[in-house]
């Protein structure tokens, strides 16, 4: 199992390197310099194949998060006839306070499972866990629309999650902004329609959507304006069709789920070292150490956005330790 995490970890590391070689030796042959994505256009299109390879997730993702919608009360009540035991609305600040049991699995963040499982992990791995650098924030604004988003591009109004950025170079300078601790005067913005999948997510003849941008960790400053103007250069007329907005601060999406730890909803950094240490570098990191404790959360691999899976594996990792796997 181990060695399948690790294969589709490395297997997807190698695609961006692949990438990043390939577009390398167009710009060479081409004579087009970084960072600039247009230029020839044989090189364009070359470009272009390639990042076509890296663009599934706005297709899978959204697939991924209506079936969610639709298994979890299946889920639940499969483990209620097998005996298990729904509870919540419950703190848990001991790990003392739960049952006694062969395995614990922890869907929190490393920072948390530091603080849980002290005493009970080794000394070491708790330090490492508790230092684990943070992603970016997020400052989200959820809508409610009185008719669909205008979209200039009409392959957008058929599309249930849309990467809002402008031109390669606008969302690289973006996100390096975010990085220095400065917010994007035009954010990267990720914007989902799902009304389009699925009309019963608003009442009958409305529409919703919701959009998120990264901001410096612990930002306070208000993107609402920027992120709108945004969507507002690709779907002239959005802000004519609102009808409401809810928006979520990263302060406020962490005392809403305290997994979203200063707003960062990726269970912390996702570039290249840290997809590899998730979130320390070991060929078992679900284990804690040699204790009977499992971290099942964003924080391993293969990290934020793949849903379910970071569970799947910790979960297999437990029956392979109990010789049933």
């Amino acid at each position: 199992m181990f060695h399948l995490t690790a294969l589709v970890t490395c297997l997807s590391i190698l695609m961006y390197f692949l990438f990043s070689f390939q577009v390398g030796k167009a710009r060479t042959a081409y004579g087009v310099k970084a960072p600039a994505t247009t230029g020839d256009p044989d090189f364009e299109r070359i470009v272009r194949v390639h990042m076509n390879t890296l663009e599934w997730m706005p297709i899978f993702l959204p697939a991924l998060w209506l079936f969610a919608i639709y298994i979890s009360d299946a889920l639940a009540a499969h483990l209620r006839e097998l005996g298990g035991v729904i509870e919540t609305g419950r703190m848990v600040d001991l790990l003392d306070g739960l049952p006694d049991a062969d395995a614990t699995l922890l869907d929190l963040t490393a920072w948390q499972a530091a603080r849980l499982g002290r005493g009970r992990i080794p000394a070491r791995l708790e330090k490492t866990l508790a230092s684990f650098p943070h992603g970016p924030s997020v400052f989200k604004i959820d809508y409610a629309l009185e008719r669909p988003i205008p979209w200039k591009a009409e392959a957008c109004h058929e599309a249930a999650t849309i990467h809002v950025g402008g031109t390669f170079e606008e969302i690289a300078s973006a996100e390096r902004d975010v990085s220095r601790g400065v917010a994007p005067a035009r954010p990267f913005v990720l914007l989902a329609q799902p009304t389009i999948c699925d009309p019963s997510r608003a009442p009958a003849g409305g529409y919703i959507a919701w959009a998120y941008c990264h901001v410096p960790r612990g930002s306070v400053v208000d993107m609402t304006g920027a992120i709108e103007a945004q969507i507002e250069r690709f779907a002239p007329g959005f802000g004519q069709g609102v009808l409401a907005r809810h928006v979520s601060r990263p302060a406020d999406l962490e005392a809403g789920n305290a997994n979203l730890d200063g707003g960062d909803i990726t269970g912390g950094a996702c570039d290249l070292w840290h997809l590899l240490a998730r979130p320390v570098p070991s060929p078992n990191p679900y284990r804690l150490g040699r204790s009977n404790l499992y971290l099942c959360s964003s924080s391993t691999p293969p990290g934020g956005g793949v849903h379910g899976m970071c569970g799947y594996h910790a979960a297999r990792q437990v029956l392979a330790t109990a010789g049933m796997g």
